[in-house]
């Protein structure tokens, strides 16, 4: 996304923290993590935010479990401490987090609910993922469950239970089925979004606490938009 918009602490949307975890609510917009465009991400500003309210001397400890797409919004879960990180690690690849999303689409799908299987193939040169329906070289297994929660004006409001988390899946995965979300011209859309995001949204999160083992259960709010709005 070329808009240059950052997080700065002050519009820092914190959802859940506590001495081992910090869970935000991500913008679209935000990346994650630096890469070649230069741009402040996201585990700059957290950091940036822990040094100011704790008065930390020295730099600050901040592990990067996961990440989310640019242009899409919603929980990203960072770890505090070197205790948390490869804990919160394993939780991730043992499939141990529930991950639930939220999609806007135009074209409903052929069943309001249902489970794609698909084998997801990378073109690293195109940034981009390729759903087939069977396995073929260097492609990784894809499962999702969705059901259209609402039907709105113009679209519907799918609700999508993450099963594996691979490289664009839900963007690859609907658009193979023939329902691109909202604003991806990258999975086929047919116009982008005047900020350049896309509406998929990470909704909700559930997970054993890496230390107290406790469950914790995120939910982030949707990013003021008026399709969004008419979701909930």
């Amino acid at each position: 996304m070329g808009n240059k918009q950052h997080s700065t602490k002050d519009n820092l949307q914190v959802l859940f923290e506590d001495n081992h975890i910090i869970i935000i609510n991500k913008r679209p917009g935000d990346i994650v993590q630096g890469d070649k465009t230069g741009d402040t991400p996201l585990s700059e500003v957290v950091k940036k935010y822990l040094k100011d309210k704790y008065h930390k001397p020295g730099n600050v400890y901040l592990g990067v479990v996961h990440r989310l797409d640019r242009p899409t919004s919603g929980i990203v879960l960072f770890a505090r401490t070197s205790k948390a990180l490869p804990r919160l690690n394993k939780l991730f690849a043992d499939k141990e987090a529930k991950k639930t999303y939220w999609a806007i689409i135009k074209k409903a799908p052929e069943t309001p609910e249902g489970t794609l299987v698909n084998w997801l193939k990378r073109n690293p040169k195109q940034n981009k993922s390729y759903a087939h329906s069977n396995e073929v070289p260097d492609s990784k297994k894809a499962i999702l469950d969705y059901r259209i929660l609402k039907k709105l004006d113009r679209y519907f409001l799918l609700e999508i239970d993450l099963k594996t988390g691979r490289h664009h899946q839900i963007r690859s995965q609907l658009s193979g089925i023939g329902c691109p979300i909202k604003g991806d011209l990258k999975y086929g859309f047919d116009r982008s979004n005047a900020n350049g995001s896309i509406h998929l949204h990470a909704r909700k999160l559930s997970f054993n606490h890496p230390v107290s083992k406790e469950l914790v259960t995120v939910v982030a709010p949707l990013p003021k938009d008026p399709i969004w709005d008419a979701c909930v």
